[in-house]
């Protein structure tokens, strides 16, 4: 006996002459067609489009910073002469410098009444804060006491991004918290000053950017069509079977 491999065949078909189209069966057809279409081009909309992923951990990114943050600053001080303009830096490692001019400008604004202050500088290091690249920019305080100081309270988080080439991106997100008073001491009043405390969370936040895996897409496609197909051959069989019960019961009433 000659060997036939069609013995194998697990998907046996079943002769035209013993199958029976019906307008119900083919209204089910066109919708779940149409359905899987739908499902099949929102999944590839997903795939083709790349996702961020974020993880949290504790550590330190950035191996190469020597335990320093780099800071940069452009204020502007409509109504403060730039020789009553002065930076101090101070923090808990110890450091106290006044007058830090390195790295610093001051441009005169309003005919002189004014300056903006722009300066670079690092700062030590001190120890899931969600936060942004750059809270203040933009900040406006024009309006508030002219006599006032100004306290900047910056949570700041450590921040990875990997793009989808592996390449990583180092950064820092910060909240900012702010409070505003007049300051007096035994001697009379102080003179007005904007503090920046700067407190660095122990968590890293690590954004990934990656794409859907190829295998994902095509077991989310054989899922969608397998399955659409599978429930609606059920549905259309619950709705032949019942159609041809009703049909039985109206022709017995009729005997």
């Amino acid at each position: 006996m000659p060997f036939d491999l069609r013995r194998f065949d697990i998907y046996r078909k079943v002769p035209k002459d013993l199958t029976q189209p019906t307008y119900t069966g083919a209204i089910i057809s066109v919708c779940c067609c149409l359905f899987i279409l739908f499902l099949f081009l929102s999944e590839l909309t997903g795939f083709i489009a790349t996702e961020i992923v974020n993880e949290l951990y504790v550590d330190d990114p950035d191996k190469d910073s020597g335990g320093k943050i780099e800071v940069n600053l452009n204020i502007s001080l409509p109504n403060l002469h730039c020789e009553l303009v002065g930076l101090d830096i101070q923090d808990e490692m110890g450091r106290h410098e006044v007058g830090h001019i390195d790295n610093s400008m001051k441009i005169p604004l309003n005919n002189g009444d004014g300056c903006r202050f722009e300066g670079h500088f690092s700062i030590n290091k001190v120890q899931n804060i969600h936060g942004a690249f750059n809270a203040l920019e933009g900040a406006d305080k024009i309006s508030s006491n002219p006599l006032a100081s100004h306290d900047y309270i910056l949570k700041i988080v450590p921040t990875v991004y990997e793009d989808m080439s592996g390449k990583q991106r180092y950064s820092y997100q910060y909240t900012v918290a702010n409070k505003e008073y007049v300051a007096y001491s035994h001697t009379g009043r102080i003179i007005p000053a904007i503090w920046f405390r700067y407190d660095l969370s122990p968590i890293t936040v690590k954004y990934t950017e990656r794409r859907q895996p190829l295998y994902r897409f095509i077991t989310s496609i054989c899922a969608i069509i397998g399955g659409t197909f599978t429930v609606a051959g059920i549905l259309d069989s619950c709705i032949f079977t019942a159609s041809e019960a009703w049909k039985k019961i109206q022709l017995g009433k009729m005997q």
